[in-house]
């Protein structure tokens, strides 16, 4: 079991849906890593490839910004469907890994074409009850989605 410091267990949480939506409309450069958490991620701030091993320059995370083409459409979609594309990593790996928020500064993308980010900066755990509350957001739109579930 990692220990960790008290400032990161102290990290706050963001608790709902419309919470993160509003962190999102307010500032840039935020993303959702699902891991251990920053204190095991920031102790060497790399990911590595699953295929190969190779350790890649930033750790593996997906952008929350949302892109110009999106228009004037939902923000809460928008985040809802950040979180819902891997909320199935919990599942898959034994339910040890949890979303949390970090602001960063892509230095490159790695083998499925995410950003790879350095200079990590924790900002807050994601609830459970946030997924929740995407998982039901995405129920609510008209087109057929689930997770990027490769299993």
């Amino acid at each position: 079991m990692h220990r960790t410091p008290d400032h990161l267990d102290a990290m706050p949480t963001i608790a709902t849906l419309d919470e993160l939506t509003d962190l999102i409309a307010s500032r840039r450069h935020l993303y959702v890593r699902w891991s251990l958490g920053p204190y095991v991620d920031l102790a060497g701030p790399t990911s590595r490839d699953g295929l190969t091993g190779v350790e890649l320059p930033g750790l593996s995370a997906n952008p929350l910004d949302v892109e110009e083409w999106w228009g004037d459409r939902s923000l809460r979609t928008w985040a809802a469907r950040r979180l819902y594309d891997y909320s199935h990593l919990p599942r898959i790996r034994d339910g040890v890994v949890r979303p949390w928020l970090l602001h960063g500064r892509e230095a490159a993308r790695g083998p499925d074409n995410e950003p790879l980010v350095r200079d990590v900066r924790p900002l807050g755990w994601i609830a459970p009850e946030v997924i929740e509350q995407a998982e039901e957001e995405i129920a609510r739109q008209v087109g057929a989605w689930g997770p990027l579930d490769r299993h």
